[in-house]
């Protein structure tokens, strides 16, 4: 349970610090950005493999670059129904969900 908890709050942190490096996204606090960690996990839990499975050919032909397309595309959705979460355009929406993969794994890695 800890653990779960943990994985949460990196990724909140993830989020909190794209909304400070990325001009265009914005997070208007600590339980915003909790909420939308838990939501941006869930939707990699469920939507993500769905959607990899999906554009598998595009994948392939573009050696796995998609990924970040799919990644960008669950950010911006996710952003589209959390009120106090917004991103402005696609650009940052990759920006972002760069960012918290980056700073997910490593989190992640180091618990």
């Amino acid at each position: 349970m800890i653990y779960i908890i943990s994985r949460i709050l990196v990724g909140a942190f993830g989020l909190l610090l794209a909304a400070y490096v990325v001009p265009d996204i914005a997070v208007e606090g600590i339980y915003v950005a909790v909420i939308a960690a838990i939501i941006l996990g869930v939707l990699n839990t469920i939507v993500k493999p769905v959607l990899v499975l999906l554009t598998l050919p595009v994948t392939i032909v573009t050696l796995g670059l998609f990924i970040f397309i799919i990644n960008a595309a669950l950010f911006m959705f996710a952003a589209s129904f959390i009120e106090g979460f917004t991103v402005n355009g696609f650009i940052p929406a990759l920006l972002g969900s760069l960012i918290v993969t980056v700073v997910s794994t490593v989190g992640n890695k180091l618990l």
